[in-house]
Order: C-alpha cells, then structure tokens, then sequence
C-alpha cells in the first residue's frame, strides 16, 4: 500500500483499548505532533465511566479519536478511517463505528480466548468474516514491545505499559511525523521515576517506528501525507477547553487588576479545571478545594465580598447543589462566575459523556424569580473569550453569570492562536459615588454604595476595609436604596424588577446576532449553542456546496438573547435547531421569541455527527419531501 494523500479532505484516527493502556496519553502526543506539523486537527477524548474496569472488558474500553487535515477542522470526525485496537473488547466496541474499508491495527498478543470470554465474544472475529470489509494489520505489538525494552531491565508489567509507545511510534510513521518532541515531552513526564522507565518507553517508540517502516509488513502499512492547513498567521499551540477556560480566567483576572479565587470540589468532567488553575499561583489564582459543592459555591461568593474575583465549577449535579448559594449570589449582588462542564443526567447520570441538558437548570433553576446571565462557548478555544466575557458581565452587571460547556468541549483539542492581551479591553468595576464617599451621613452613605450605574444597574463593588463604605449585605431583601433589609411589598416589586431589568440590560453590551454562514434571510436557519458549533459549521458548509441555501446562526448569550435575534430568523422560513437534550433552546426561542423551531436532539452521551445534521437539513429544507414524492 503506497502513500495516501487525502487532498483537502481529512483522515480520522481512533485509538482503543484498556482505560489502563494510555491510550489517552497515545492520543494526546498524537494530537500535539499533528500541532506541530500544521495541520488542523480536532479531539474527542471518548472515556469509560468506571475508575477502574475490569481488565479487557467492553465497559472498560477507552478511545481517544482525532480528525486532522490540511483544511479547517471543525469536528472530530463522524466515522473513524483508521482504528488501533489493543484488545478484543477495543474492536468489539468501536467496530461499529467504522466505515468500510477502514484500516484497522490489531494487537494480536491480546487476540486470545481468555480476553474473548472477557469481552463476550464467541469466535475470534478474525476466523468470522467480521472484518472482511477492512484493511486489516495484525501486529503482535506486545511482543514487540517486550523485545524492545527487554535490555532495559522493566519488570514485566512496566514492560507491558510501553505498548501504547509502541503504538505511538509506529502511528507517527504512519504519518511522516518527528519523534523528537514526544522524546522532550517524555524526558519530562518520566524525569521524576527510574531511568530505566524513560529507557524503556523511548526504546519501545523506537521499535514502533522501525517496525513500521522497515519489517516485512511494511509494505501493507500506509503513510498518509497530510499537509498544513491554511491558517492566518500567528502563534499557535494545541490547547483543550479546561486549560483554555483556566487561562481565560487568569486573563480576565489581570485585565481587572484583581486576583481570582477559584473555589471547587472535584466533579467530572469539571474536575481538570481546577487542576490546571491549582498551577497559576503565579498569575495571582489561589484555589480552594472545598468539602462540598455548597461551601465551594459560598467561598467564592465570599472571596467576591473580600474583593476578589470568585469562581466556581461544577458539572450538572454539582450545580443543582450550588443553586442555592447561587441565589445567593445573586441576592448580594456580587460578581461570581460559574462554570457548569455539562454531562449525561439526570443525577449522576453519565459522568465521562456529554451534553446539553443543563440549559433550564442555568436559565430557570433557581427559586423565586431569579434570573441570571448565561453563556455557551462554541468550542475548545473559544473557552479563553467567554471566560474572559463572563467575567466582564458578572463584574459590570454584578450578579453572578454561569458560562456553559460540556464534556466534549473540557476534553477536546484543537490548535488556538495566542491572544494578544493588548486588544482586549481592561474589566473595570463600577465607581462610588464619590460625592457621597466619605460623608458623615449614613444614610447618603449607605445610598452612594447601592448607586448604580445607569446603563448596566450594576453597583459599586465595595469590599471590607474601603475606608468610609462599610454596608450591610445579606440574603434577606435589600432596601433599595440604603441596603437595609426591608419587608415592604412594594420594595420587593421594585427589587425584583430590578434584578431582571439587570440582566436584560446585559443585552445592551453584547453584539447584534450575525449569521455564520450563509445569508441573512432564506429558506432555512440552522440554529446552535455551545459545542455542537463544529458539527453544525460543516454540515452547513456540506449542504451549501450542494446548493442548498442553508445559514448557520450560532448563539452565545442564551440569557438574555440577542436584541436583534427575533427579527433575524424571523426571516427565514424555516429554524432547524440540533442540540445534546430533548430541546431545552428550543424552548427557550419559544418561550422568548415567539418563534417555531424543528428540533434535532440526541442525548446519547455522544457529540452530534456531521451527517446527522446534514440529513436534517436535508429532510427539512423547504420543497425537499415534495420534490422527492
């Protein structure tokens, strides 16, 4: 087999095997030689829930799947074109997914009927015919590997764990990729264990390499050649949504001269935010681990009154736990932002998949009439601006703001370009009245600190210690104009008019809907939010090319929406709306906008294909089910 050139398409990989095989970390250094190489890429990280799984099960099976091309990537892939499986319960599981004609890597050594019996499977499906429709390698890479590292002196079990390095190399041969920066990253990752740890896994990446280009076999083993994608020019680097969210948080903190203090408890898939900001105490973050999710939420409501930027995280039940504190929050009219890694529910639910189901929980999800600020990023790198864009609504508006991901955005990589810090405006606090700072008269002083600024309805943000601007705050009912508490039903109508009026006035600092793709009125609007972004880009992209007259309109403020959204689609004849639960967006164009929306909803634990929607469009696109009767 010669030299595969997929021009202007892209290749999709799949690794599978063991949640104990790294293949996590197989795909990761993957991920970063295709940075490297220019290409545009984008990951999904697809692990089992189980901590631990038994050994060689389907349950315990762990993928990590990668789309890379010399064009823009915006997803990571709909069916893999080459899967490396490592046992029987890895193929068994993702065979599904593939194509015909895929090319598939089989760890023989692992072909056995001991790990048949443990992955279910009767017949070898090697002997069945189960893989006649694809190109299929067998390697006894465990073999190989213990070969390789055997001068090294491992025990046999570490000897065996070089295996996903094995793999590795042999796949950067594959793809005409340099050894060099997995050597660097590797002489890092292992310089803390035994020598002969580093020894041995670089010898294993060497055998790989070596086997794939020089055995026997070699000849059966493609190379693909894919070239760098068309990107503007900048600095770039391979960066996940946890980091970005982190770095984003960390930015924002520095463009409003605060320190950020970051209050958690672990939750997957929130978790690896924490873990990346617990390393920035240099950028002025300190985080808290907390002993639950309520106190968490509370420390960060109080390191806001201390004159901090508090942070919170969660995922979905984690956030149901936060939602009193959360009211809170708001009720004290202090900035907090809170980000929800949204997962597979309800309850504890699907803990490593993802999806969308946390829309209402952040939009309606709180007693009373309590409405808040929300926005979704789009996707792995747009993780840094909406951190940053959070943080500016909650400081501005002061009120609490939660920014939506989800599973498939914390986990996912893609190439980002380095900001320029400089083109980012500085998150100013608003000003006291400074006539009335200072003043003997506690009444005008009490009324200066609840001053609000007229455009946002956002008040001072007084901390302890401000000489002369000591006030009271609490959870009961605010007078509205001193602070004090107040029972009295008229001011309890003004307040809470107030509260709302506070985040409807957020729409008046974001910007006008645009439309992605497409034009601005027509047959049909596919509508999105958050990570289903890249699967909607492309399909809309597919269905263009086909001369459909398709818009892509993707939304980032869900609360309050865009001023100019209900006019927007109101021109188009048709709203197609995809997202990961039973239609929680759609509901809320219905309830806000008055609008009708054909809803497309998937709540597998799995992001949306693009082929998924492609038929969508299709199916619903005006004059389509006549022209085809």
């Amino acid at each position: 087999m010669g030299k595969i050139t997929p021009e202007n398409q892209s290749v999709v990989v799949r690794f599978a095997g063991d949640s104990g095989d790294g293949v996590q970390l197989l795909g990761s250094q993957f991920a970063e030689s295709t940075a490297l190489a220019g290409s545009d890429f984008s990951t999904f990280p697809d692990f089992p829930a189980e901590i631990r799984a038994p050994v060689g099960t389907t349950f315990g099976v762990s993928a990590f799947q990668i789309n890379l091309g010399a064009r823009r990537i915006s997803t990571a892939g709909d069916q893999p074109d080459v899967l490396v499986a490592l046992n029987p319960a890895a193929l068994k599981v993702n065979l599904p997914l593939l194509q015909k004609g895929a090319l598939i890597v089989l760890n023989t050594d692992a072909f056995n009927e001991r790990n048949f019996s443990k992955a279910h499977i009767t017949a070898d499906p090697r002997q069945t015919g189960e893989l006649d429709d694809y190109q299929v390698i067998e390697i006894a890479i465990s073999t190989q590997t213990l070969e390789a590292v055997k001068p090294h002196g491992l025990s046999k079990s570490d000897a065996e764990q070089c295996k996903n390095f094995w793999a590795l190399g042999a796949v950067l041969w594959m793809f005409g990729r340099d050894r060099k920066p997995i050597v660097e990253w590797a002489t890092k990752k292992f310089a803390k264990k035994p020598s002969e740890i580093l020894a041995g896994n670089l010898a294993a990446l060497d055998a790989g390499h070596a086997y794939a280009e020089t055995a026997e076999l070699s000849a059966e083993i493609p190379q693909f050649v894919i070239g760098e994608a068309p990107m503007e020019a900048g600095e770039y680097r391979s960066i996940t949504g946890a980091e970005a969210i982190a770095l984003g948080l960390a930015a924002a903190g520095e463009l409003a001269g605060r320190e950020i203090m970051f209050c958690g408890y672990p939750i997957t898939p929130a978790s690896s935010i924490l873990h990346h900001l617990s390393k920035m105490g240099d950028l002025g973050i300190a985080t808290f681990q907390a002993e639950d999710e309520i106190a968490a939420c509370c420390a960060a409501i109080g390191a806001s009154f201390g004159g901090a930027i508090g942070v919170t995280s969660s995922s979905g039940p984690g956030i149901a736990l936060k939602t009193e504190a959360i009211g809170l929050g708001m009720a004290v009219e202090l900035p907090l932002v809170i980000v929800n890694s949204q997962r597979g529910g309800p309850s504890t639910g699907l803990p490593t998949k993802t999806e969308q189901s946390d829309l209402y929980q952040a939009v309606y999800g709180r007693n009373a009439d309590a409405p808040l600020p929300v926005i979704a990023a789009a996707g792995p790198g747009d993780c840094f601006d909406a951190a940053i864009e959070a943080t500016r609504a909650a400081i501005r508006h002061m009120t609490p703001v939660f920014l939506l991901t989800d599973g498939y955005i914390a986990n996912a990589a893609g190439p980002w370009e380095l900001p320029n810090m400089d083109d980012y405006e500085p998150i100013l606090s608003n000003a006291v009245n400074g006539d009335a700072a200072g003043k003997n008269n506690p009444t005008e002083l009490k009324k200066a600190i609840w001053n609000r600024d007229q455009s946002s309805l956002g008040r001072p943000w007084v901390a302890p210690g401000m000489e002369g601007l000591a006030h009271r705050i609490g959870g009961l009912e605010k007078d509205i104009e001193t602070g004090d508490i107040s029972y009295d039903a008229a001011n309890h109508q003004a307040m809470s008019d107030l509260r709302a009026k506070k985040v409807a006035a957020v729409a008046e600092f974001i910007p006008d809907q645009e439309v992605e793709q497409g034009h601005t009125k027509g047959p049909l609007a596919v509508v999105g939010w958050g990570s289903t972004h890249g699967a909607i880009w492309r399909a809309v992209e597919e269905a263009r090319n086909e001369g459909l007259d398709v818009a892509q309109v993707h939304l980032r403020w869900l609360s309050p929406l865009p001023k100019n959204l209900r006019r927007l689609l109101s021109d188009y004849d048709r709203v197609l709306l995809p997202e990961m639960n039973m239609g929680q967006c759609a509901t809320l164009l219905r309830d806000k906008l008055g609008l009708n929306v054909i809803q497309l909803n998937k709540t597998s634990g799995q992001p949306f294909k693009v082929a998924e929607i492609l038929g969508a469009i299709r199916e619903n696109y005006p004059g389509a089910k006549q022209a085809a009767e």
